[in-house]
């Protein structure tokens, strides 16, 4: 091990348990919840597998009022919940980690579409998620019930055999609105100044404390809240409740903060802040940053701003990132890259899903180990044409099997989407796709690279290989054809004013009066608008869609995009359609109204669909000798264009089960409370 990283290493007490290490995965949602057991329970366990020392669960509702579907969340209502969470534990301490569960009542802050209960709240508030009810003032008897509830479930928790229980008094959750001044206005014993709104969170440790009966820890998630008109309430409001849990987790309550993607929020950005409330608690601080180096890691407890590491989504990149820093095999680790699609699974409902580690969420249902792979069943030799994320990971994963890979890529370097969108702005960590998987190669002799290699069909004809893969990506249309138009846009095709993402991302771009039509709905067409403005053009962002990058909601950036574009003095044309293009004039219409509008550009860039780049799988399957290849296949971008996860889990999919007949079963494979006995 690095002398440096040793601190990393160093158990650390927590109340009356001890973790072995300063790594610490907080809880974090995965699209699994209560509905999941054995794939939740599958994934905790690899990340104590790969050297974690505290494994959390994500929010775990105490009562049906709490309840967040279609959003996945745990829960601890019933003796079978129980059982679910038994799963966890046992995987987690298997390999000597601490379990731990985060106890959370959702307020106004929940959907409540599943039980229909009306959320306790302090006062009666529209529900924060824009659903059309309102929460329920809390009473006397509300208090007593709630009391009651917390009780309960950290008597479920200890029989679950949890080692840490949290009180989640954070992200305007009820614990966290009573603790704020400008949400409490209730003049009670509850409300006040700040000893009047810690008294609930002080009466919840207290029960924590008495149920756990010093054998399991207590936790509080709690924001320091750097944003407050009144720093001084933030402290007054800690310094009541400090030396109560037996360790605190901060972090900012804004998301667009705590979760900002790797484009708005650099690593540690938010830890700063923290330094000042780490001051007046003599228990042990974890927080988070999106730490991805061991360097910044082991500097902030050196320098006393925190003293556990606390991680979601670089656990998710990588569950084995404790173990390679403590083996010192830096250059082993895939560092998160921050684009947040991990998050859509929580905002989608479905299984969790990472760009840089495409077995997350697959370690139950498909048995994928993120470090392990399964061993030839053959002696296959495979071409893989295309050497962009799906290529790569495909030709990673088959040499790690065991198989002899040759990788031709037609350009001077690998990387393919992944190399031309991070020279974007903001994108830059996008490259960790590509660099991780190019540097894994240098420890794999039977994996065979070639750059600047364009095959023709005569070329793999001739080629040694029997099964053939094409990862050849896809190319951008700029005919306007899309989600929003299913033909393309008349008067538009073959004009040489007419620019493809493509073309920017080759360096080809316009001046001017520029529209961006974004009919993608994602990172892309904000992107480009920026780095168009910033280049001293006049750029107008267009889009079918009533917000910039739509899809950004489930990603939590989509506020943070429409705050750049209006910053930087992009102008806004939303739930627009084109009609038109001749050069000049750029004919829009109102997607609801149908009104028309005309706006003159000097160019426009057209973000709209890809055509997969197929050609040449077709020429070879339509050619008779092809017949000699035991298989000839497309993957990733080639196959179906989709997000840079969707192509490298494509890829390792491919690696995994192209020779496995039983593929259709791990498909089928469902998960659910009703099969834990």
């Amino acid at each position: 091990m690095n002398p440096n990283y040793k601190i990393l290493f160093e158990p650390i007490k927590i109340g009356p348990v001890t973790s072995k290490n300063r790594f610490y995965q907080v809880p974090h949602c995965t699209g699994m919840g209560w509905q999941r057991p054995n794939m939740l329970a599958a994934l905790r366990g690899i990340k104590a597998e790969g050297g974690w020392g505290v494994v959390n669960t994500e929010y775990c509702s105490i009562h049906p009022s709490s309840d967040d579907l279609p959003h996945a969340y745990a829960s601890l209502w019933d003796s079978s919940d129980v059982k679910a969470h038994q799963l966890m534990t046992e995987k987690v301490h298997e390999h000597g980690a601490l379990a731990g569960v985060e106890l959370w009542y959702s307020g106004a802050n929940a959907s409540s579409q599943y039980t229909r209960a009306a959320p306790l709240d302090l006062n009666s508030r529209p529900n924060i998620k824009g659903v059309p009810f309102q929460s329920r003032k809390m009473d006397q008897q509300d208090f007593k019930d709630l009391r009651s509830w917390f009780r309960k479930a950290v008597i479920r928790a200890k029989e679950a055999e949890f080692d840490i229980i949290y009180a989640y008094a954070n992200h305007y959750y009820l614990l966290h609105n009573f603790q704020k001044i400008e949400i409490n206005d209730r003049d009670d014993y509850y409300g006040g100044d700040a000893k009047g709104r810690t008294k609930l969170l002080k009466e919840i440790i207290e029960i924590l404390k008495e149920e756990a009966q010093d054998k399991m820890a207590v936790a509080v998630r709690f924001s320091p809240d750097e944003n407050t008109n009144n720093i001084n309430e933030t402290y007054d409001f800690f310094n009541e409740v400090a030396e109560l849990p037996d360790l605190w987790d901060l972090t900012p309550s804004n998301w667009d903060i705590e979760l900002g993607s790797s484009r708005f929020v650099e690593e540690g950005d938010n830890i700063n802040f923290l330094g000042q409330i780490k001051k007046l608690t003599s228990k042990p601080v974890v927080a988070v940053g999106r730490f991805t180096s061991p360097d910044k890691m082991s500097s902030l407890i050196k320098k006393d701003l925190i003293d556990i590491i606390g991680s979601a989504r670089p656990s998710i990149a990588d569950p084995f990132l404790p173990k390679k820093i403590q083996e010192n095999r830096l250059d082993d680790i895939r560092e998160c890259i921050g684009c947040n699609i991990c998050y859509t699974g929580d905002q989608l409902g479905v299984p969790i899903r990472c760009t840089q580690n495409p077995t997350i969420g697959e370690e139950w249902k498909r048995k994928w180990h993120p470090e392990i792979l399964p061993q030839k069943k053959s002696n296959d030799s495979f071409l893989v044409i295309g050497a962009g994320p799906s290529g790569l990971e495909a030709a990673h994963a088959l040499g790690k099997r065991g198989h002899e890979v040759v990788l031709a890529e037609e350009k001077s370097e690998t990387g393919g989407r992944a190399l031309l969108e991070s020279k974007l702005p903001s994108l830059n960590a996008w490259i960790r796709v590509r660099d991780y998987r190019q540097q894994q190669f240098l420890k794999l002799q039977n994996v065979k690279v070639f750059t600047n290699s364009k095959l023709e069909v005569e070329d793999i004809l001739n080629s040694d290989a029997n099964r053939i893969v094409f990862a050849t990506g896809s190319k951008w249309r700029s005919d306007g054809f899309g989600r929003s138009n299913t033909q393309p846009i008349k008067k538009l095709n073959n004009k040489k004013n007419t620019y493809s993402p493509d073309d920017i991302m080759n360096g080809n771009l316009p001046s001017g009066n520029i529209a961006i039509f974004d009919d993608d709905y994602y990172y892309l067409g904000p992107v480009i608008a920026e780095l168009l403005q910033k280049k001293g053009n006049q750029v107008t962002y267009i889009s079918t869609s009533s917000v910039v990058c739509e899809f950004g909601n489930f990603t939590s950036e989509q506020f943070n995009y429409q705050k750049s574009l209006l910053k930087n003095g992009v102008n806004l044309e939303l739930s627009k359609n084109i009609i038109s293009y001749d050069d000049k004039n750029l004919v829009l219409s109102c997607v609801y109204t149908e009104k028309l509008s005309k706006i003159n550009i000097d160019a426009i860039v057209m973000i709209t669909s890809r055509l997969p780049n197929d050609n040449l799988y077709y020429e070879l399957v339509e050619n008779t000798q092809s017949k000699k290849f035991k298989s000839i296949n497309k993957i990733g971008d080639c196959l179906s264009p989709s997000t840079i996860a969707a192509a490298v889990y494509d890829g390792r999919k491919f690696a995994m089960e192209f020779d496995d007949d039983l593929a259709e079963v791990y498909l089928s494979k469902r998960d659910a409370n009703l099969n834990i006995k």
